[in-house]
């Protein structure tokens, strides 16, 4: 008997140990993640995507300025949350929307994430680049907005034509509010696949993508 108590003993010990290391475990960075998928996506260039296919594995890679909670099983406004952007505000009448930026964030090639790439985005989905996506399927989401401006690097606000509570949640959504993936030019928008510590090292249509 004393010895079945010597044993239980140990193991909860053991188990002791493993629970109070957990949160260690959980923090640790790098790797590779290895997910099924159950097609091959046309492209990692999200903004011109809009299917599962496309965008499931994308998200992954990429950064919305703010996401809904993903331990929240019904979306809604309140379930929004921050993600490239540290928080938002609206100005009195509703037509102001304005995200303060973190700063320190990088690309995967080292180089800052700024608002700069965040108007990028929305004028590439707006149409009102110079250059054009092959296909923006949505673009007829933001015909309410009127422009969006940058207030320094780490600041930009979205001037509506009238009162859109709904711009929020269109930003948090899957596939539309990825200001990290795109950078200052189409070619990049296709090639600059994401911001650390996620980003894609390769693709191949006909084989698999490596993210880590």
């Amino acid at each position: 008997m004393k010895g079945y108590f010597r044993v239980l003993a140990v193991a909860g010990g053991m188990l002791i140990t493993m629970l109070a290391a957990a949160p260690t475990f959980a923090q640790k960075q790098g790797g590779i993640l290895k997910l099924s998928h159950f097609d091959s996506p046309a492209s990692m260039s999200i903004l011109e995507e809009s299917t599962r296919a496309a965008l499931q594995p994308a998200m992954g890679v990429f950064n919305n300025l703010v996401m809904y909670k993903q331990d929240v099983p019904q979306t809604s406004l309140q379930s929004v949350a921050p993600d490239l952007a540290t928080g938002w505000s609206w100005n009195e009448d509703g037509t102001e929307l304005t995200f303060p930026l973190r700063q320190g964030v990088k690309w995967h090639d080292g180089k800052l994430f700024t608002a700069k790439e965040v108007k990028c985005t929305w004028d590439l989905l707006t149409g009102t680049a110079s250059e054009k996506l092959r296909l923006n399927p949505r673009k007829s989401w933001y015909a309410n907005l009127q422009a969006l401006t940058t207030n320094g690097d780490y600041e930009v606000t979205f001037h509506l034509k009238r009162p859109q509570s709904s711009l929020l949640a269109a930003a948090a959504g899957r596939g539309v509010g990825h200001a990290a993936g795109a950078s200052s030019d189409i070619a990049g928008l296709r090639s600059r696949y994401g911001g650390e510590p996620r980003r894609s090292t390769r693709y191949d249509a006909e084989a698999r993508l490596w993210a880590q």
